[in-house]
């Protein structure tokens, strides 16, 4: 929930910089596009997403425990996952890719030492995450750039990418795979988390004209999970591990519901009454699809390295 300053300086901010439904211009996943359909979904103002996410704003599945537990609770936990999985020690360096506000390079920097830069291609996600870190007094040890993945140069000890492969599209996942290879230092691990299609016969490329893809994410495409593995495996990673998170999601959207439901009048005043109803059935309709096994969330851990630990002991969250 966000204060009454926060409404205000939201409120003033409402005024859309595009239509409700999306006008994209230009090739499919070309950078310029991506960069409009990015803009479009997350640049509305940040105390809007103050309204369902949690404190930390985690805007990606949750691991619960029980279905009683609170989200943020939740939330740390699906941190902490994503920290034992790609093994962080401190000294290691990381790339978040689409870091959106920087919680989990805070979380990986607080809790394993770990310095690190982030990626996104919004503009007001950049900002709120670069003013979270300051906060934080993390701003020497994590940064975060507006920029596109496939710009990127270097080599990093871990590599993640949460919520990310969503907007990537189907026909562009090799270069994307390949791209995190490359990044991913020699004997490092990279872990994918991203929403997957129920039906392994089925592929959303993001070109019909839907509810989703019209008001809320332009452009974006869905595939079955065996594609996110089959890509880790062609771009040269050792597929590790692949865990399917799809009822934490269900309960994590019905969280994200009730808190924005709840915050009902300050959600339609700091962006407008039609927004908080598209977001609210956006959501409803992701809860009920994941619900029936339509979609689902899956994450996949692949090692640039020869070198396979024994067992899963190492990676699970308390």
């Amino acid at each position: 929930m966000t204060t009454s300053t926060g409404i205000r300086r939201g409120a003033q901010s409402a005024a859309r910089i595009h239509a409700f439904a999306a006008q994209l211009h230009g090739r499919r996943h070309s950078k310029a596009r991506d960069r409009q359909a990015i803009a479009f979904h997350y640049d509305l103002p940040d105390a809007f997403y103050q309204q369902f996410l949690d404190d930390r704003q985690v805007y990606s599945c949750a691991c619960f425990r029980d279905p009683g537990e609170d989200l943020s609770t939740a939330q740390e936990r699906k941190l902490e996952l994503i920290c034992r999985k790609l093994r962080l020690r401190p000294g290691m360096r990381m790339l978040d890719i689409g870091c959106g506000w920087g919680s989990l390079l805070q979380y990986t920097a607080e809790h394993h030492g770990v310095t690190g830069v982030g990626v996104t291609l919004s503009r007001t996600q950049r900002d709120a995450a670069v003013e979270r870190l300051e906060r934080a007094g993390l701003a020497d040890r994590v940064e975060v750039r507006l920029a596109d993945y496939r710009d990127l140069g270097g080599e990093y000890d871990a590599v993640a990418s949460v919520g990310m492969f969503e907007h990537v599209g189907p026909s562009h996942l090799g270069e994307y795979f390949a791209a995190a290879y490359r990044l991913t230092a020699p004997g490092g691990l990279f872990l994918n988390h991203g929403i997957t299609v129920g039906d392994p016969a089925v592929e959303m490329s993001g070109k019909g004209r839907t509810f989703v893809g019209t008001y809320v994410f332009p452009d974006g495409g869905l595939v079955p999970a065996w594609r996110a593995v089959r890509e880790l495996e062609m771009a040269g990673f050792e597929l590790l591990d692949v865990e399917q998170l799809r009822p934490s999601y269900t309960l994590t959207l019905r969280a994200w519901l009730r808190r924005l439901e709840a915050n009902h009048e300050a959600a339609a005043q700091i962006t407008s009454e039609r927004d908080y109803r598209i977001w609210r059935a956006y959501m409803a309709g992701a809860a009920h699809s994941l619900d029936a096994g339509h979609l689902g969330v899956v994450q996949v851990l692949g090692s640039k390295s020869a070198l396979t630990p024994l067992g899963r002991s190492w990676m699970l969250a308390d």
